[in-house]
């Protein structure tokens, strides 16, 4: 190879090399810049993350609260936190947290909404005398009690369990000093998990919440010692005699906002519901009660239509009773999620009534104290009163009856980063 072919190839090699060497020297220029990006960018969305927990925070203490945060320090840089009231009726607030970091601005956004009662397929402040959870029951969705529970054999609870006071389980001490054991039938199943020492009190103003719901732009029942409701699909029947003529009415023309109350009043009701309802009914000294009468249904039942949109809420100051009547004497089935603030759900009578068959339940019960459908003996079942079969409506996990009364705090709607 002649003087010049070597020359080429040496000058070949040499702008080969040049042209790796520019093409690394960018690289690593291009990596090092990538990652003063990624830096700045995690920082900044770090610190809009703090400003949105920290906001959120705020206002699960506070329901009320709004003021927000200005240029708080945080690693570096700094969080800014502006709070707007969507709906000031329902009080929906949108969560705006701002972070910088070295001249980057990143964006969270949380929307929040009063957390409701009717996301429980169980609650109760008190769990009543002697009432225990044992083989048989089962519970679907989320189950809170503020009392202790008691537990006997094999309950199984599918969704999450939580109590304020912990559990009891049914059983006896054996031996003495070292050797001294508890002996237990209880085996319950938590399916959706267990957490002792949640504090969720049953609410004081939820009845008269809904007076002033209903008065707003709903309906409302005054000077009335009792108001018979009869729901049609999407009519509503109401009279105040056992037998006098009633007044029809289009559901959707008599309550705009989906809220009827009937105040200082006994309410009786029944029939088939079409839309978004919730009845309540405030009083004492024997008002203040709902009895069920007959069945009380959904146009469409959501266990076999998916795409049902009827939804049901119950409120009474007192207790929400299954009435001791011929039509009742054979079953019946609810669709509801009830609330009952001073008292519970159960059924009139329920030591001396005849054997009624089972309640079916589709929804959820808040009570503020445990009450019995009916008596049983470990030898011969039933011996008054219903058999429970209650089943949760999943729906209210996402969804609930209009201007339900709500736990007093705030969950999380949307998350966007």
């Amino acid at each position: 190879m002649g003087g010049k072919a070597i020359l080429l190839v040496v000058l070949g090699f040499s702008i080969i090399f040049l042209i790796m060497e520019f093409n690394i020297n960018s690289a690593s220029t291009r990596t090092v810049e990538n990652m003063t990006n990624y830096y700045i960018n995690t920082n900044a969305h770090y610190a809009a993350l703090s400003g949105a927990n920290v906001a959120a925070n705020s206002i699960f203490l506070n329901p009320n609260w709004s003021a927000g945060f200005n240029n708080i320090p945080f690693a570096g840089g700094s969080y800014s936190v502006y709070v707007e009231v969507l709906d000031t009726f329902k009080n929906i607030r949108r969560i705006t947290a701002l972070g910088k970091f070295r001249g980057k601005v990143d964006t969270v956004q949380v929307t929040l909404q009063p957390s409701k009662f009717s996301k429980f397929s169980y609650y109760s402040a008190n769990e009543g005398e002697n009432i225990w959870w044992t083989t048989g029951d089962t519970v679907w969705g989320p189950l809170h009690t503020q009392d202790i529970m008691n537990i006997d054999g094999h309950p199984v609870f599918m969704g999450k369990v939580t109590t304020k006071e912990g559990l009891n389980l049914n059983g006896y001490w054996t031996g003495k000093g070292k050797k001294k054991k508890f002996i237990t039938s209880a085996n319950p199943e938590f399916n959706g998990g267990f957490e002792q020492g949640i504090d969720l009190p049953m609410p004081s103003e939820g009845v008269s919440d809904l007076l002033s719901y209903a008065s707003e732009d709903g309906a409302v029942f005054s000077g009335k010692d009792t108001v018979y409701l009869t729901f049609v699909n999407d009519s509503l029947k109401y009279k105040f005699h056992f037998n006098e003529k009633p007044t029809t009415v289009l559901t959707k023309n008599f309550t705009h906002n989906g809220v009827i109350f009937a105040q200082n009043a006994v309410l009786k009701i029944k029939g088939t519901v079409s839309g978004q309802i919730t009845i309540g009914v405030s009083g004492s000294n024997g008002k203040g009660n709902v009895f069920i009468d007959d069945d009380i249904v959904y146009k469409n039942d959501p266990s076999k239509n998916l795409n049902s949109t009827d939804i049901l809420g119950i409120v009474s100051e007192n207790n929400v009773f299954v009435s001791d009547n011929a039509a009742n004497n054979n079953g019946i089935n609810i669709h509801a999620t009830i609330f009952a603030q001073k008292g519970g759900f159960g059924a009139e009578n329920y030591a001396t009534r005849p054997k009624s068959g089972s309640i079916n339940l589709l929804g959820g019960i808040s009570q503020f104290v445990r009450l019995p459908v009916g008596t049983f003996s470990y030898s011969y079942g039933i011996i008054s009163g219903f058999n429970k079969n209650y089943r949760y409506d999943n729906r209210m996990l996402f969804s609930s009856p209009p201007n339900f009364p709500n736990t007093g705090s705030f969950e999380i709607v949307s998350w966007y980063e």
